[in-house]
Order: structure tokens, then sequence, then C-alpha cells
């Protein structure tokens, strides 16, 4: 049994493909690279192959493993960096035959993770995803946590350093979850304030290093980190965004997605995640330049699928045209007229302008044609009108008032005349007289003809 080092960055990468012919997915070996460049590792090689299963004990098999082994040393290697989810005796086995610290891939982005968090939120869930993951993996390379303690004042409880270990980080996930369900409850005031102003909530979701942040800034400017790297930004942040011809949305940037990530994230992160399975729409980000862009497509829809966000509606955002030959900005719709995807450039601001008006299409829902005679003591809902509507007229009456003609979001008119009752006689068709709008009248039928 060796002692595990404490340090050490030079890493050896090891990508297998399991039941799949070798080259399958070309940009699988290139994002564990990315990955551990990511993690601020020094690459000194790669070691490829192909097996129908993992073997079970050392999950490459003895070949491999004397193949890796042998390219660790000559390269001097610190750690070897596996491109998979290794059972924990799989690691230990590892570590025992190579002599050197073996992570896999959870590990490697836990790590990534643990580097990116600023948050206090975002530390304490890192924290406890890191700590799931450990549990199963304290009997590694440190033969003394077999032992039980002994000596003078140690003697008594009887139990291995192994238990006294396990039961800590059970008492510190215990605490962790304690402090994040605290932070979740603060979380939820913030999005119930958000729903009472009334506000549409848009989600960028997508695939890590596909340009979401990027595309915040650019339209929102909000200066948020932004780098050609994996996993540059954890924490959520949202930002007032006005659309043209509609109301303001509260815009959310949200940590990247990737293929097979690790549960103890998703769930750590699932209170983050949240902005995602609140959305009123999600931005579905993708790199149009991408080879494998179908493949990463599928991969974000089954994150979504495991956070129970599949049935949000979403814009499919096709970003980096530029870099695609021939392309171009433009909008393509359904069979029903409504955007389904838009093809833009967030570095160099191409097809900004159809993004926003696509956003602005899909927020705003179906708009009814309303006329409102406001007295004087009714500024407040004339605020209301503009901040959730489209003015389409604006006069003052001879009684001090307002004469307006709006086209509302029927959603937000339904909100409205929940909240306050005794309004509805206000909003009425043009050239209809004042009556009111009931909500059962609103579920179906046509409306009034302009």
């Amino acid at each position: 049994m060796f002692e595990r080092p404490r340090s050490g960055e030079r890493a050896l990468l090891v990508h297998i493909d399991i039941g799949t012919p070798l080259g399958d997915d070309p940009d699988a070996a290139e994002e564990l690279r990315l990955l551990a460049l990511s993690a601020g590792a020094t690459v000194v090689g790669l070691v490829t192959g192909s097996r129908a299963a993992p073997d079970p004990k050392l999950f490459v098999g003895s070949g491999k493993a004397e193949e890796i082994k042998a390219m660790a040393a000559a390269g001097g290697a610190e750690l070897v960096i596996f491109n998979h989810a290794l059972s924990p005796s799989q690691e230990r086995n590892l570590e025992r035959f190579l002599q050197c610290r073996v992570v896999d891939r959870n590990g490697l982005i836990l790590d990534i993770f643990a580097q990116r968090a600023r948050s206090f939120a975002g530390k304490l869930q890192v924290e406890l995803a890191q700590l799931r993951h450990l549990s199963t993996r304290l009997v590694r390379g440190w033969t003394h946590l077999e032992r039980q303690k002994g000596g003078i004042g140690l003697r008594g409880p009887g139990e291995t350093q192994l238990e006294t270990d396990r039961r800590l980080l059970a008492k510190r996930i215990a605490v962790l979850r304690e402090r994040i369900e605290r932070l979740d409850a603060q979380r939820s005031q913030g999005r119930r304030a958000r729903q009472r102003a009334e506000l549409p909530s848009v989600s960028l979701v997508g695939y890590t290093n596909a340009g979401k942040s990027t595309l915040f800034n650019a339209l929102t400017q909000a200066g948020v980190y932004q780098a050609d790297q994996l996993f540059a930004t954890l924490d959520p942040t949202l930002r007032r965004l006005a659309l043209p011809g509609a109301g303001p949305v509260i815009l959310a940037d949200t940590v990247g997605f990737i293929n097979h990530l690790p549960h103890e994230l998703v769930a750590a992160f699932r209170s983050t995640l949240e902005e995602t399975r609140t959305a009123d729409l999600l931005l579905h980000v993708i790199d149009a330049a991408s080879p494998v862009r179908d493949r990463r497509i599928a991969d974000v829809e089954e994150v979504l699928a495991q956070i129970g966000a599949q049935d949000i509606p979403r814009l499919e955002v096709f970003n980096k045209v530029d870099l695609v030959p021939d392309g171009a900005p433009s909008v393509d719709r359904d069979a029903h007229g409504r955007p389904r995807r838009v093809w833009v450039s967030a570095k160099t601001g191409l097809g900004l302008e159809h993004l926003l008006a696509a956003v602005a299409e899909l927020t705003r829902g179906e708009e009814l044609h309303r006329h409102l005679a406001l007295g004087p003591e009714d500024g407040w809902l004339r605020a209301w009108a503009f901040a959730h509507a489209r003015v389409l007229a604006d006069e003052v009456s001879q009684t001090g008032g307002w004469s307006m003609e709006v086209m509302v979001p029927r959603q937000a008119l339904e909100r409205l005349l929940q909240r306050e009752e005794g309004l509805a006689s206000r909003f009425s068709a043009p050239g209809q007289p004042a009556q009111p709008l009931s909500l059962a009248s609103q579920s179906g039928g046509s409306e009034p003809a302009a």
C-alpha cells in the first residue's frame, strides 16, 4: 500500500469506449482534456482504447492497466484521470496497481465546481456534493483508517478511524443540508416576489461552454465572468431585460450541463436549478459550430428531465453562427408560426435583435386588445399598463384621468383581475362599452373585433 500524495497536477488522461467503436464520439477525449485543463492539471498524455464491458476489478483490464502504468511513469504523472465513473473498489484497486492517485470523471467535475463556486450558497452546495461523493470512498490509500485508535488518551471508543470519519462526515452532511434548506427558503421568497411583480422569467440553459454567459452579457451588459473554458460560471445571475414591444422579463444565467453530470451535483444544486424549473421560458443555447451538437442537445434534454423541467416551453438558440460556413442570423418557425429556433452570434452581436423579438413573442402569449378609462385616482393602474402591456394610445381625459388603448397579455390580465377585485369593468374592447371581463369568459371563445 502506498501513501497517497497530497498534491500533484501532472495528469495522464484515460478514455475508454465501452461498448462502442473507438471514435464514436470524437469530442469525448477532447472534452476530457478541457475538463482537466479547467481543473488546473498539466496533461502529460492520453491513453485510449475500447472494451465491450468494464472490468469489475480495474475497469480497463490488466493489459491496459500495464500500459497506463508505463505511460504514467514515463511522463512523470502524479495522477491518472479517467473519463468514466469508477466504483470505489475500482479506484482503490487502480491506485494500488498504478501507485499514484486516481480521479474519475465525477471527482474531476466536483473539483472544478469547488474552484468555480463564489457565492456562499454555491460553496455549500459543492461541499455537500463532494462529501456525498467522498462518503463511499474513505477506504483509499490510507491503511490507518482501518485501525482502531490507540494510545494514551485515545482508548475507549472501540471504533476504527474509518468509522469515526464516516460519523463525522454524516454530521457535516446534516449541517450542510440544514443550511441549504434555509437558503432555499430565502430563494423561494425572492421567486415569490418576482411572481407578485408579474414579470415572466426566462432561463438560459445549455451544454457547458456553449456561450450562455457571453449571450447573457450581450443582452444585459451584466459583466458576469465569461471564458472559453468548461464551467466558467456556476452561481446563477438574474437581471431585468427589456423586450421590444413587450414588458420586461427576468433573465437568469445558470450553470452549464454536461454529459453524465454527477448525480451528487444534480442533487446538491437542485435549489440553484430551481430557477430553471420555475421559468416561463427556457432559452436552450447550442454551439452551432460543434460537430456533435445533436448529441449535446440530447444531453441537455436528459438533464432537464432529471430536474423536472422537460415540459417548460423552450426556444433553441443556435449560438456561434459566425463560425458556421455560410451561417447567417435567422429565425425558424414551427407549423403554427411560432419561433422555434434562432441563429445568433453572442460574440459579434449578429441576430440578437431577432432573439429579443422571438422572446417577446413567446413571453407575451395571447394578447387582448383593450380600452382603459381611468380616473385621476387610477395612476397606479396606468403605471401597471405601461409595465405589463403595449400601450397603443394614451390621452388625458376631460375629467383629469386618462383614456388608454393597450395590447395586454391574457395571463397578466388574469393575474391582475384575480388579485384586484372590481377592476374587470375598467377593461373593454375598443368600440364597446366598458363591461366586466370575467375569467370564465376568457377561457374560450373569440374576442370582439377591434
